[in-house]
């Protein structure tokens, strides 16, 4: 079957259906928000706003590190959570439940403000960016650690047994049997977490972490133009998030056809 088709319900769609498809969303939608703005009694002042572009490219700029940084970590955590998780230390088996079964229960703005003002400041340390990736990476490192967890119980009992039976070790099986398809599972998640890490950043604004959301909200309390400040926060946010999706979508392809 022609690559450049879609299936959809058993029939291919040409591409020119799904270009037109596509087109004619774009111009609902546009003609949704020109109409509902163009009823908006509001002076726009784009020119104040302007003076202050380099403050938000400063903030998208130090989104993007944050985010990043943070997915590596929580990464990190959330494979050593859930190893944990499975570990015949019962103690370690119940810390790791503990902290997952916490940080799911508890919202984030409350854990950005215990972790800053009580705990960190009881270990004396006074970097609000580094507690910022540490309470990024924390959050969603229990949920990675849920989902990395799932995708190893997945694994039939089948296969284990076929690796224990050729020889394998218990670092092996994890390594050659295990983690090649607990990949392939993680991606839609993983990228679906990027995508929530980088809206959650807008959270670290409570603390003066100066990232994208923050340095909006200064420009806001600067030119006391509102829609004008918060306009581009929103268009740099989706800048971010869309590419995140497309690549989600690229990766589950090609681990697709590679199985």
């Amino acid at each position: 079957m022609n690559s450049f088709l879609v299936q959809t319900h058993g029939r291919p769609v040409p591409p020119a259906a799904r270009i037109f498809s596509w087109l004619l969303v774009v111009l609902l939608v546009a003609a949704l928000f020109s109409f509902a703005f163009s009823h908006l009694h509001y002076g726009w002042n784009w020119s104040a706003i302007w003076e202050y572009r380099q403050k938000f490219i400063q903030g998208w700029l130090m989104t993007v590190l944050i985010s990043a940084a943070s997915l590596l970590a929580s990464l990190l955590i959330g494979l050593l959570t859930a190893l944990a998780r499975r570990s015949a230390l019962l103690p370690l088996r119940y810390m790791s439940l503990l902290y997952v079964e916490t940080i799911r229960g508890t919202p984030l703005l409350v854990q950005i403000l215990i972790l800053f003002y009580v705990v960190a400041n009881a270990f004396g340390i006074e970097n609000r960016y580094l507690v910022g990736i540490l309470t990024l990476s924390l959050f969603a490192g229990a949920y990675l650690a849920e989902m990395i967890r799932a995708g190893i119980e997945s694994i039939s009992d089948s296969q284990l047994e076929s690796a224990r039976a050729i020889g394998l070790t218990r670092n092996q099986t994890y390594r050659y049997v295990i983690f090649p398809q607990v990949v392939r599972q993680l991606i839609p998640p993983l990228t679906g977490q990027f995508a929530s890490i980088i809206k959650d950043s807008s959270l670290l604004s409570i603390i003066a972490v100066s990232e994208f959301t923050l340095n909006a909200q200064e420009v806001n309390a600067f030119t006391y133009s509102t829609l004008e400040s918060y306009l581009p926060l929103a268009v740099g946010y989706l800048v971010l998030t869309m590419p995140v999706s497309l690549a989600s979508r690229i990766l589950e392809r090609k681990f697709h056809y590679a199985t």
